[in-house]
């Protein structure tokens, strides 16, 4: 008897039907419509508005805009209330990035960790974030006006009344202090999620290597968190340098201008002077402004990061 042995049946797949490419390019336009309409709507058409805007002498009521042309930023240029406000927007926003983040970064650090403490720290750390930025500004409004709550305890104790408000130099700390108070929770919660990816084996690393806590922070943490703080700078740069709302609540704008921002002024001129024309080239003079800082402090903070990690 002759044993045969059967050849090995070979299973060929079979060519998988051509993609719809009409149905799957219909398909992502779908998908990226509604994100691409929300961006056209709610930012390219806004600013392409205000540059029509701002070369036009226009104040919000009548039919037709008058073209002006560049005058309104050759106005700009010699506008001693804008240069004032340009000098206060600039203090404020170099003195509040560096506040932001250096508490931000501190509390981070003392609150890292899982523990019911921890998260509880981090809710009222955050807290103030979640409040209106008006409502902000007339709290401590009320805390520390003339007749507020600090003022009348120091008055009842004997003492001179503290002019946190009334006084230039005292207004505009205390709104500097009142922006990082209100803000830092954002830089807290951000400096946690870099903490939280920093490999805790180097961290043990140096530990048996012998470092201290600082040497261990200074060489370990935070190089490791050069792109959190790069994000935090950039944040806190540019939301500062469009502060407005909190002006207006707390200090609103005084005493005498000496605490207005640009952007507060841009709202003054625009609607409380019906100068909308001259108010929109401010407003595209503090948007290029705002980019060129947020680009340069990128570029100068990832120069920093690659020269680390070298």
């Amino acid at each position: 008897m002759t044993l045969t042995r059967e050849a090995p049946t070979v299973v060929t797949a079979r060519p998988a039907p051509p993609r719809k490419r009409g149905f799957d390019g219909l398909a992502n336009t779908l998908m990226v419509a509604p994100a691409t309409i929300l961006y056209v709507v709610m930012l390219i058409i806004p600013v392409g508005l205000a540059l029509y805007l701002s070369l036009t002498d226009w104040d919000g009521f009548s039919a037709d805009p008058a073209f002006v042309g560049a005058a309104n930023y050759a106005d700009l240029l010699s506008d001693p209330e804008l240069q004032r406000a340009s000098l206060v927007t600039l203090l404020v926003a170099a003195a509040g990035t560096a506040g932001l983040n250096l508490l931000g970064l501190g509390f981070a650090l003392l609150v890292n960790g899982a523990s019911k403490a921890n998260t509880f720290f981090r809710i009222v750390l955050f807290y103030p974030h979640v409040l209106s930025a008006l409502v902000v500004g007339f709290l401590w409004s009320a805390i520390l006006g003339t007749t507020g709550a600090v003022n009348n305890l120091v008055t009842t104790w004997g003492g001179e009344v503290i002019p946190f408000l009334s006084d230039p130099t005292w207004a505009t700390v205390t709104m500097i202090a009142v922006l990082v108070w209100a803000g830092f929770g954002v830089n807290v919660v951000l400096y946690l999620a870099g903490l939280q990816a920093v490999p805790h084996s180097l961290i043990e690393a140096a530990r048996i290597d012998g470092a201290t806590r600082r040497q261990v922070f200074r060489n370990v943490t935070l190089p490791a968190l050069g792109p959190s703080v790069t994000v935090n700078i950039v944040l806190s740069l540019v939301t500062l340098l469009k502060t407005y709302d909190l002006v207006v609540s707390l200090t609103a704008g005084g005493p005498a201008g000496q605490t207005q921002t640009v952007a507060y002024l841009i709202l003054w001129n625009s609607f409380h002077d019906a100068r909308l024309g001259f108010g929109s080239a401010q407003s595209v003079i503090l948007m290029l402004v705002t980019a060129a800082l947020a680009f340069v402090v990128t570029k100068l903070r990832r120069r920093g990061e690659l020269a680390v990690h070298q």
